[in-house]
């Protein structure tokens, strides 16, 4: 069994953070988001991994995971942006008719996905992986009968049927591709992955519908991507600090990780939180559900709640930053001297919020 991993998309709910990369890339809780997918497809047993990039980004997935291990990597381009069953379209000749399981790269699965390929068993078409949501109208929807087989799929309904959206991980087997194949834009102009399983439905093919085990995240808004920090940083393994970085002078409590290469003196660091090798804190205070990425800074400040990338600098701030995210290279500092003001420079759809 191959994987496929989707991660063309452009991000735009999260824009301006992915104005300059893809939000697969972006660092929670010490990793980049699609290095959580390639772990749970070799922990699944899949060792040969297609990822679907586009023209723009490939080169960016190329330097964060040249260095990947226990996966076999492809990159397969998708010229244009045209819907899921698009993009898996565009792998045709990589898959080889090979079962696949097609995990959307911005998804997080707290307990893996192994038992949806498991349940793919002889016989069985696909396996579609389930979770209960409050408010199904902006997800697929399915519907079952007691035996736990799909009987019907709907996109985006305005009167859902079900309250089970259809969460981010299928296993297909090939004749997906043939269905594939045959689809006719949606009204949005898109190729959708619910129709061509509803193709299989509608060919008697037996499609099951498995719920999914603890949480599960998709990263496609800041919120979110602050709320899978915070899940991701509860679970790091040590209930204790685990300290391999250069720390002085310095309270650290809690599930907290200080990497090699990152020096921490004279702080206050509340677990969980997570600071990169190359980060340097510095008479700061770090609060719970913080992750500081590589290279980055925080002196004479205080931050929680908060994702702070690679080489970001938060420096010399006078209130208590909560629920921030800052891109690769951002800096947030005070100003001396006159006039008192605030000084921004905001990219496309950015936010501030000023106390």
């Amino acid at each position: 069994m191959k994987g496929l991993i989707l991660a063309a998309g452009r991000g735009t709910r999260l824009r301006p953070l992915t104005h300059t990369r893809p939000k697969h890339l972006f660092r929670i809780a010490g990793k980049p988001i699609i290095h959580y997918a390639l772990e749970n497809l070799r922990e699944a047993g899949v060792s040969e991994v297609g990822i679907v990039v586009s023209p723009y980004n490939k080169e960016d997935f190329q330097l964060s995971l040249a260095d990947f291990p226990g996966i076999r990597l492809e990159y397969i381009v998708q010229e244009q942006a045209l819907g899921l069953a698009h993009a898996v379209g565009s792998a045709r000749e990589w898959l080889a008719g090979s079962p696949f399981v097609l995990y959307l790269g911005d998804n997080l699965f707290q307990r893996g996905i192994t038992a949806f390929t498991q349940a793919f068993q002889p016989g069985v078409s696909a396996v579609i992986a389930l979770v209960k949501v409050p408010d199904p109208r902006q997800f697929g929807v399915a519907v079952l009968d007691p035996q736990g087989h799909v009987v019907k799929l709907l996109e985006k309904p305005k009167d859902p049927p079900s309250d089970l959206a259809v969460a981010g991980v299928y296993v297909f087997g090939p004749e997906i591709m043939d269905i594939i194949a045959t689809l006719e834009p949606s009204a949005r102009g898109e190729y959708e992955i619910t129709d061509a399983i509803q193709g299989l439905i509608d060919r008697g093919r037996e499609v099951l519908g498995r719920e999914i085990e603890g949480w599960w995240k998709d990263t496609g808004r800041p919120s979110d991507l602050l709320d899978a920090n915070r899940l991701l940083l509860v679970e790091q393994p040590s209930p204790v600090p685990v300290l391999e970085g250069y720390v002085s002078d310095s309270q650290i409590t809690g599930r907290v990780v200080v990497e090699e290469g990152a020096v921490v003196r004279d702080s206050t660091i509340l677990g969980p939180a997570h600071i990169a090798a190359g980060a340097h804190v510095e008479s700061a205070y770090i609060g719970p559900f913080t992750s500081v990425g590589p290279g980055a800074t925080v002196r004479r400040a205080e931050v929680e709640f908060s994702i702070l990338e690679e080489d970001a600098l938060l420096e010399d701030v006078p209130l208590r930053l909560h629920e921030c995210i800052l891109g690769v290279g951002a800096k947030v500092g005070s100003r001396n001297g006159l006039p008192r003001a605030h000084k921004l420079v905001l990219g496309d759809l950015s936010s501030v919020e000023l106390g």
